[in-house]
């Protein structure tokens, strides 16, 4: 799905996760913990976590493997876990996500034209 910002999604899912995410760190006062080098530390330590999942699984099993309970289960808590950290070191640095995904869209678009590049 291709999309392009801005958009006029008053408060989309997006927003709401984000808030929920700062409400949970807030009511536990971790805030003091989540500096840009502790959180982009905690995403690779995350992500590592998610590689572990998959780490022995033949490539061409690994789609079946993860629509398979119980591993589908653990590998969606491991990338939400990703997905948290990420958002919150975002947000801690000021950096709108949207925006910075779709700046990227743009600029790989340009570095990857479809007419060179597919099935390459």
């Amino acid at each position: 799905m291709r999309f392009d910002l801005p958009y006029d999604a008053p408060m989309d899912r997006l927003d709401l996760m984000l808030q929920d995410i700062r409400d949970f760190v807030r009511e536990r006062e971790w805030e003091p913990f989540h500096d840009p080098k502790n959180l982009a530390m905690a995403v690779a330590s995350e992500a590592g976590e998610l590689l572990a999942e998959l780490r022995w699984v033949p490539g061409d099993q690994s789609d079946a493997h993860c629509r398979t309970e119980p591993h589908r289960s653990r590998i969606a808590d491991e990338i939400a876990d990703v997905a948290v950290t990420l958002l919150m070191l975002a947000d801690r640095i000021e950096l709108d996500l949207a925006e910075a995904v779709a700046a990227k869209m743009k600029k790989n678009r340009a570095k990857y034209p479809a007419d060179e590049w597919r099935g390459r």
